[in-house]
């Protein structure tokens, strides 16, 4: 079959983007796209006048699944009509990217060709931010709204990163973002750390000479008016 699909990351802000990515970008017969921001928007369309956004196939008020099915079914009409295909995500496309797996496991199943190539994500730039070492006592990693629905052991004296607080508990897509369930998750987490224990809620800058938003805040005090829904909540090890 001619059909192929390439899976690339435009990076947290298009300053980042690889070499890789942006020759797959500009090679394609016709380009997928999913940003976070207009300039990255504009630089993806730059590269390839083809490229289509597919950020008007989310639905306020509708389940998150459902926008990533339809999206995932956007990315693979064009592969099924002969045609070479990248979809482009912002961050890493395998991180928290549900279209790009379905979309590399459907193209695959079907005789297509489909790959992913890596991106710069959100965890890369808090580790330069942060000085986070993964390599010193390890790194915990959830996503917050499975975090709180798993309940999984933690071990208080390893660093732990809970991405997407800022729209914890959210079962629909809102433009906006809501975080209903975040008292729930820092109850959970008050289980294990003291009120007074010191997180840092994150988020990563999208534009060079931007700093990231590092906002320092005791876990007994984290409310709804801290977090953002790009907000990643950094919470340090407790000393052995």
């Amino acid at each position: 079959m001619s059909g192929s699909l390439i899976v690339v990351g435009t990076g947290i802000g298009f300053a980042r983007i690889t070499l890789e990515a942006r020759a797959a970008i500009s090679a394609a017969d016709e380009v997928l796209y999913l940003v976070a921001d207009p300039v990255s928007a504009t630089a993806v369309e730059a590269l390839n006048p083809r490229a289509r956004s597919l950020d008007d196939l989310y639905e306020e008020g509708a389940p998150h699944r459902d926008a990533y099915e339809r999206m995932t079914e956007a990315i693979l009409e064009p592969v099924r009509a002969g045609k070479r295909v990248c979809a482009a995500f912002y961050g890493h496309p395998g991180v928290f990217v549900l279209p790009s797996h379905q979309a590399i496991s459907r193209a695959r199943s079907e005789g297509f060709d489909a790959t992913m190539l890596p991106g710069v994500s959100a965890e890369d730039c808090l580790v330069a931010d942060l000085g986070v070492d993964p390599a010193v006592n390890g790194l915990q990693s959830y996503e917050a709204s499975d975090f709180l629905r798993r309940r999984p052991a933690i071990e208080p004296t390893t660093a732990l990163v809970l991405w997407q607080i800022g729209v914890v508990g959210a079962r629909t897509y809102s433009a906006r973002g809501s975080a209903p369930a975040l008292g729930q998750l820092v109850e959970l987490l008050l289980e294990r750390y003291p009120a007074g224990h010191g997180t840092v809620v994150y988020e990563a800058s999208s534009y060079p000479g931007i700093p990231p938003l590092v906002r320092e805040v005791g876990l007994g005090a984290l409310s709804a008016d801290a977090v953002t829904p790009a907000s990643t909540l950094y919470v340090p090890p407790i000393p052995r």
